[in-house]
C-alpha cells in the first residue's frame, strides 16, 4: 500500500514536518509494510518558501532588507532561481501576522509594503517571473503596499499621498501611475493561493478574515468600506474590475491588488507546489491508494481554499480517496463530503481536552492514525 501525506501545520502545536512524522509513525505502527510518501505543501501561505525549496533544489534563499507590517526594518528571505530568473516570495515573511505581537495587530495600520520591497529587490535582481505566495498576512490593505513599492501612488482629495494601510483606503480619491517601475511590464506575476473568497461582502477579505487579524467590531465595516472604495478607484482610474475574481479576497485583498496593479495570474498553491515535486508522478502512475492531509482546525472556512481543500481537489483529480486528521472538527454549515474528504479524524472527538490536543498533538495523531491503519488491516 502506498500513501501520500500532504498536511498543513497544526497552528501553535505542530509543524507540517511534525504532522508528517506523526502520520507516518502511526501508519507504520499498524501497517509496517506501508510505503509512505510525503511532501511539504503550502496553499501559498506560511511555509510556501520552504515547500518550494524542498521541491526545487535550484531555488536559493537570498536575504533582503525590508519592513514588517508596521513599517519596522527587518531582514527577510525569498527564493531565487537564477537559471529560470524566477523569484518566490512568501508574503508572510514581511507582511505576516506572526511578525507582530497580539497587541500590535491592527489591520487599519498594517501594510504589505514590506512584501512590495521584496518584489522590487527581485525585479532589480533580474526576475522575469515572480511567484507571490499569499496567506498568513496581518494586512487588509488591498495590496496597496505592494502597489506603492511598484510606483503607484494613492492620493486623497487634496492630492496628498496616503500611506498604504487598511485605514487609508476610505480616503483614496485618485490613483496615480505616472511613476511606475520601468521594468514592471516586463515581469510576469503569479499569485499563489487556494483561497477563493471575493474581495467584498460577507465572504470577503474584511468581514470574514480581518477579525482574525485584530480588527474590532467597529473596524470591520470601516475596512469593508475602504476595500469597496479601492475597488471603485481601480475601476475608474485603471479600468480593471477584479473584485469578484475568486481569490481576490486572499491575504486582506492582496490577491485583488496583484491582479489590479500587476496583472497577476492566479494559481492554486497546492497544485503548484505539487507540480514541483515527485508526488505528481506517483499520482499520475495510479500507484497511490490514499492521501492523508490535515490541519489544526477544520471548519467552514476550510472550504474556501485552505490547503486541506486543495489536497481534496487533487485527490478528486486523480480519483484517490483523501482523509484528514485535525485537532478540532467544527463544521456548522458544511459536510465532510462537501470538502471532498472521505473522512475526518479529530482529536477533539476522542474525549481529549483542548490542552491535551495542543500539548500532546504528535502522539495523539500517531495513535489515531494507527487505529485507522489497524482497521484497514483487519478489513483486508
Amino acid at each position: 500500500m502506498k500513501i501520500l501525506i500532504i498536511p498543513d501545520k497544526f497552528k501553535g502545536s505542530l509543524t507540517a514536518e511534525q504532522v508528517i512524522d506523526a502520520i507516518t509513525a502511526g501508519l507504520k505502527d499498524s501497517l509496517p509494510e506501508v510505503q509512505p510518501f510525503s511532501i511539504i505543501a503550502s496553499d501559498g501561505g506560511d511555509g510556501f518558501l520552504n515547500a518550494i525549496c524542498q521541491s526545487n533544489p535550484s531555488v536559493q534563499q537570498v536575504h533582503c532588507a525590508t519592513t514588517d507590517p508596521l513599517g519596522r526594518p527587518i531582514d527577510a528571505v525569498f527564493g531565487w532561481d537564477a537559471g529560470s530568473e524566477s523569484a518566490y516570495i512568501e508574503m508572510a515573511r514581511a507582511s505576516g501576522m506572526e511578525l507582530l505581537q497580539p497587541q500590535e495587530r491592527n489591520p487599519e495600520l498594517t501594510s504589505t509594503l514590506g512584501t512590495g520591497t521584496m518584489i522590487i529587490n527581485a525585479i532589480e535582481r533580474g526576475a522575469e517571473r515572480i511567484y507571490v505566495g499569499l496567506g498568513g498576512s496581518a494586512t487588509n490593505d488591498g495590496g496597496t503596499g505592494i502597489a506603492q513599492a511598484l510606483g503607484y501612488r494613492f492620493l486623497d482629495h487634496t492630492n496628498a499621498t496616503l500611506p498604504p494601510t487598511g485605514g487609508s483606503l476610505r480616503k483614496i480619491h485618485r490613483i496615480d501611475r505616472t511613476q511606475l517601475h520601468p521594468k514592471l511590464d516586463a515581469v510576469a506575476f503569479c499569485a499563489i493561493n487556494d483561497v477563493r473568497n471575493p474581495l467584498l461582502g460577507a465572504e470577503g477579505a474584511a468581514i470574514m478574515y480581518s477579525p482574525q487579524k485584530g480588527a474590532t467590531a467597529e473596524q470591520v465595516p470601516q475596512l469593508e468600506q475602504g476595500l469597496a472604495n479601492l475597488d471603485r478607484a481601480v475601476k475608474r482610474d485603471l479600468g480593471i474590475d477584479a473584485a469578484e475574481v475568486p481569490g481576490s479576497g486572499a491575504a486582506g485583498g492582496t490577491g485583488f491588488g496583484l491582479k489590479a496593479f500587476a496583472n497577476a495570474q492566479f494559481i492554486s498553491g497546492t497544485e503548484f507546489v505539487l507540480s514541483q515535486s515527485k508526488a505528481q508522478t506517483l499520482l499520475e502512475s495510479g500507484e497511490i491508494d490514499f492521501i492523508w492531509t490535515g490541519e489544526g482546525k477544520i471548519d467552514d472556512q476550510t472550504g474556501f481554499g485552505k490547503l486541506v481543500f486543495g489536497v481534496a481537489e487533487i485527490g478528486k483529480q486523480y480519483n484517490v480517496p483523501v482523509l484528514a486528521v485535525c485537532g478540532r472538527l467544527d463544521l456548522q454549515h458544511t459536510r465532510i463530503s462537501d470538502l471532498g474528504l472521505q473522512d475526518v479524524l479529530a482529536l477533539s472527538q476522542q474525549g481529549y481536552s483542548l490542552e491535551q490536543c495542543i500539548d500532546q498533538a504528535g502522539p495523539l495523531v500517531r495513535q489515531l492514525i494507527a487505529q485507522w491503519a489497524g482497521d484497514v488491516k483487519q478489513s483486508r
